[in-house]
C-alpha cells in the first residue's frame, strides 16, 4: 500500500492544532482529519477520533505498528512543511 496524496486542509497560525489533513492510499481509500499538532518539542500527529460516553477519546483510525506510524507522520509533516513555504509565498 503506497501513500499516493496527502491534502493540506487547514493551517492555523495560533494555537497547538497547526493543521488538519488527508491521506489518500494507492488512489482509493483515503483518511480525512489527520491533524498536525505542535508538541513541546516537535510537531506530531494525530489520527481522526471520536469522543465516547465516557469522555475518552478512540482513534477511529490509525496505524497498526510503529513503522507505519513513524512513515506516515514524515510524509505528512513533510508535505505540512512544503504547504507552509507556499502559504507564505501566496500571501
Amino acid at each position: 500500500m503506497q501513500i499516493t496524496d496527502i491534502k493540506v486542509r487547514k493551517i492555523n497560525a495560533e494555537g497547538r492544532m497547526k493543521a488538519v489533513v488527508s491521506v489518500t492510499f494507492d488512489d482509493a481509500f483515503v483518511v480525512h482529519d489527520i491533524k498536525v499538532i505542535e508538541g513541546q518539542e516537535k510537531l506530531f500527529i494525530a489520527m481522526p477520533s471520536r469522543k465516547t460516553p465516557d469522555g475518552e477519546f478512540k482513534d477511529i483510525a490509525h496505524p497498526i505498528n510503529a513503522e507505519m506510524r513513524e512513515l506516515l507522520q514524515d510524509m505528512i509533516l513533510a508535505k505540512y512543511e512544503e504547504s507552509l513555504s507556499e502559504y507564505s509565498v501566496e500571501e
